[in-house]
């Protein structure tokens, strides 16, 4: 996970603990994990579209090969 260790895990955790504090902490890391959802169903719509995309043009171009066969 980002070339992170438990040990550097760990100071990160205290170091917030001590600038947000214990009660404001959970609720930082429901904002972050919603956000790393939204950002994974974002880039999960954009993939599935350029999947869609690409084979459009792939058939595009298969059908268009084909009619220049014929000619």
């Amino acid at each position: 996970m980002f070339g992170l260790g438990w040990q550097e895990l760990l100071i990160i955790l205290v170091i917030a603990l001590i600038i947000f504090g214990p009660r404001k902490l959970p609720e930082i890391g429901k904002s972050l994990g919603q956000a790393i959802n939204g950002f994974k169903e974002s880039t999960k719509k954009a993939t599935e579209e350029a999947k869609k995309e690409i084979k459009d043009i792939e058939s595009n171009v298969s059908s268009d090969s084909s009619n220049n066969n014929i000619i």
